[in-house]
């Protein structure tokens, strides 16, 4: 029998249950969300699912926000376990996520076998409770619809899911499941046995305290630690011990100590109980210093001597708090510019001051960790690599870094240094496989090895997931410069890559997006317009606006802007379809182009905004333009309509520099329509663009030519500057603000029009052109954008 999910059940309204309900009903889906009735509470009292409903009034506030827009509250059906249970019924998924106790747990699932439908499916998203115990008793039927489903806290943003199956749950169950989680809620799935924290917090917490002890017994600081276990070596900036911070000392602990007692067997469960370490933490706890949630842990913020705030940090010997220091490491200075993380990886292990050596024997530790559990925790390396990376935010797993150091060399290091390496990692080498993942002859990864076949097994790769690192290793490469690239999709789609510097728009991209137009007359039949860098791109290229400014290259400037404004249109009302796939911060210039195609097909975790007020500028490729196309024209389409609302909303937008939360609020703010797409899973952008625009080749759509503006004149004009005055009046703008904020109402309201019209797309960008140039004239918007290169923050001026 087929499943569907139309309704879900959550039990739990925490930190983690409301986290699962806010990211269901962010697809669509409505749930029913249970706790326990409020204490000293009866049946039909107004108080009784209070728990739930104080829990979705902080979810509703939670920063980052857990919710993909507000009105995603209006699909979570609050109850109670006690009146409400039954309602559960309908549901064709129900998640427990209650406290972390096994006959409770147990309890829950008698109760819930009683009342569920044949066919839903029950999980548990136990963080490391055996899956088999809590299902212990239930009927047959009832174990084949029961798994693992262990989300990551916070589940909108962490892209891991562990799906754990026991012994009696249905092959059909677990192939839905992964292929839901990873389409439908946009996750990366791994499985794994039903063995003690799974695969993510069983090595988060065996190679977390690996990294405090190793630090204890060779004299590294916290400073020092996470300044060598942050983006050098390809993790997050939290590193090691800022990561406790953020998690919390407490729950850390508590994991650890937890894992420690369900490993009874490991012999590598003695580094959780370290001496060293279990002092630094019991005073931690002891004095409640638990990290970001009581304000210090590792860390604490100290007010400096020139009043600016300054992160102290705990001596882990002594147990003071220490001012920061900024560590230097030879061997990082010598490599941390290398690009390529598996190459610096590569290079700084094979160095020799003290820095190379605490990271080589992390490494080493934590690789021979991964071959020792490789087949007890999960059948396959690729899993475990995929768990470190999707859970923590790694850029390499474990056997990743392996290959990337050089097996056969490496073994023999470790074999030298007294790292037990496993036996089947010797008889892989043996046996003529030198490295843990296959590559082809283009150095695309097409398998890795099985100890269980002794051979490599195909790599069960996703149909959906497109990487651009294929596409150039397999020759697909058109033309690439510094900044950009074009490539060759496959089935007449063309790429525009952007691989400037944080994606910035600079003369590179708009060179090489202009011949993709080219090449989309003679070569292609569509464009897709995408990257896979940290974000689609920030903006325009400031540096070079600055100095063209700085330098009095007018000329220059004026061409620099005229470019980004007619390659935007041009790629808007391209011959044929051009479709934009936005992720992360879609910014300024990085907005505008992502506004520019025919269709947009957006990852939900997408930042969109205009925030060129913030550098003294204002949106000059169109964004002005396309906000007034796509938010007032509709509605002045009717007679007599009143245009304010929305020229207010837009110019709110623009001028407070408000940035979307996500693609759903970007589609509320007129960055993306009704008919763009919006894809959970990053992995599948490409190939989702790639498929709208295929089929907007089937359909023979075209995208018209450039029609008119509506522009609300000089009445509306003195509206907005009478209210950016009340806000200068007020104390709540400057009069540099007020001055950008009355430029902005002149553009948005077509200047001084004695009447409201219909005025061509190019008037509108005319506007926009003569604005920004002659704000690149002012002093004070060239503070800021000097300010913005300098410290990355805006200033107020």
């Amino acid at each position: 029998m087929p499943f569907e999910i139309k309704q879900v059940g959550v039990i739990g309204s925490g930190t983690m249950g409301s986290g699962i309900a806010a990211l269901l009903a962010g697809v669509g889906v409505p749930v029913i969300i249970l706790d326990i009735p409020a204490p000293g509470t009866q049946p039909g009292d107004r108080q009784r699912d209070a728990v739930v409903a104080e829990n979705l009034k902080k979810l509703g506030k939670a920063k980052p926000p857990q919710l993909f827009e507000p009105e995603d509250l209006d699909l979570l059906q609050p109850g109670n376990t006690e009146d409400d249970l039954e309602r559960l019924a309908d549901c064709d998924w129900i998640i427990e996520v209650i406290v972390e106790k096994l006959p409770i747990k147990q309890a829950l699932m008698a109760r819930l076998e009683a009342i569920r439908k044949p066919n839903a499916i029950i999980s548990t998203n136990t963080s490391g409770l055996s899956i088999k115990a809590i299902a212990e008793g239930r009927s047959p039927e009832f174990q084949r619809h029961f798994l693992g489903t262990h989300f990551f806290n916070p589940p909108r943003y962490l892209k891991l899911l562990e799906i754990i199956p026991h012994a009696n749950t249905d092959p059909a169950v677990l192939a839905f499941m992964l292929r839901y989680g990873a389409e439908v809620l946009g996750k990366g799935c791994v499985v794994c046995k039903d063995t003690p924290n799974f695969i993510g917090n069983r090595f988060m917490s065996i190679s977390g305290m690996l990294a405090v002890n190793d630090a204890l017994e060779h004299g590294f600081s916290v400073e020092e630690v996470d300044a060598l276990t942050g983006p050098v070596i390809g993790r997050p900036k939290s590193g090691t011990f800022r990561l406790n911070d953020v998690v919390g000392v407490d729950v850390a602990k508590y994991v650890a100590d937890n894992l420690y007692a369900a490993i009874p067997d490991d012999p590598w469960r003695e580094v959780i109980q370290h001496p060293g370490a279990r002092r630094v933490f019991d005073f931690l706890l002891e004095d409640n210093h638990l990290g970001n949630k009581t304000g210090q842990g590792f860390y604490k913020t100290v007010k400096g001597a020139d009043g600016g705030k300054e992160f102290w940090h705990l001596d882990l010997h002594s147990l003071d708090y220490v001012p920061p220091s900024k560590p230097r490491f030879e061997s990082v200075g010598k490599h941390r510019k290398v690009e390529d993380t598996a190459e610096r990886l590569r290079l700084l292990l094979n160095e020799d001051d003290r820095a190379a050596q605490y990271l080589w024997r992390l490494h080493a530790n934590l690789m021979t960790y991964a071959a020792q559990k490789l087949g007890e925790i999960t059948d396959d390396l690729v899993s475990i690599d995929n768990a470190q990376k999707w859970g923590f935010g790694h850029e390499l797993g474990p056997f990743e870094i392996w290959d990337a150091l050089g097996v056969a060399e490496t073994v023999e290091r470790l074999s030298a240094e007294g790292f037990a390496v496993p036996d089947w990692v010797r008889e892989m080498l043996a046996s003529g496989h030198a490295t843990f993942y296959q590559r082809d002859a283009n150095g695309v990864v097409i398998g890795s090895y099985s100890p269980r076949s002794g051979g490599y097994q195909p790599l069960q790769r996703d149909p959906r997931a497109v990487f651009i690192r294929d596409l150039r290793a397999s020759g697909k490469g058109v033309h690439q410069l510094a900044g950009a690239s074009l490539l060759d999709m496959g089935d007449g789609v063309a790429l525009l890559e952007f691989h400037s510097k944080m994606n910035a728009i600079d003369p590179d991209v708009v060179a090489v997006a202009n011949l993709a137009l080219a090449r989309l007359n003679s070569d292609f039949d569509a464009l897709v317009i995408g990257n896979q860098g940290d974000n689609f791109s920030v903006g325009a290229n400031l540096g070079l606006i600055g100095m063209a400014a700085g330098s009095g290259a007018w000329d220059q400037a004026e061409a620099m802007i005229a470019a980004g404004q007619q390659v935007t249109q041009r790629l808007r009302y391209a011959p044929k379809p051009v479709v934009t796939a936005p992720f992360a911060m879609c910014l300024g210039g990085g907005a505008e182009f992502a506004m520019a195609g025919w269709r947009a097909v957006a990852h939900a975790e997408s930042y969109m905004g205009l925030v060129e007020l913030g550098v003294g500028l204002v949106p000059a490729w169109g964004g002005c333009k396309e906000l007034l196309r796509r938010l007032l024209n509709p509605v002045m389409q009717t007679p007599n309509a009143d245009p304010l609302p929305h020229l207010q909303k837009i110019f709110e937008q623009i001028g407070t520099a408000k940035v979307s939360g996500s693609a759903f609020e970007a589609r509320s703010m007129g960055f993306l329509s009704r008919a763009d797409r919006i894809v959970m899973n990053r992995d599948h952008l490409l190939h989702e663009a790639k498929q709208t625009a295929l089929a907007l080749v089937q359909e023979g759509a075209t995208n018209g030519e450039p029609g008119l503006i509506y522009a609300a004149g000089r009445d509306a004009l003195a509206v907005l500057r009478l209210g950016v005055w009340q806000l200068r009046a007020g104390g709540y703008a400057s009069d540099y603000d007020q001055h950008l904020g009355n430029t902005l109402a002149y553009i948005l309201t077509g200047g001084d029009l004695s009447a409201p019209q219909w005025v061509p797309e190019q008037y509108i960008l005319d506007l926009e052109r003569e604005a920004i140039l002659a704000l690149m004239h002012e002093a004070k918007t060239m503070d800021r954008v000097t300010h913005m290169l300098s410290t990355g923050k805006p200033l107020r001026n």
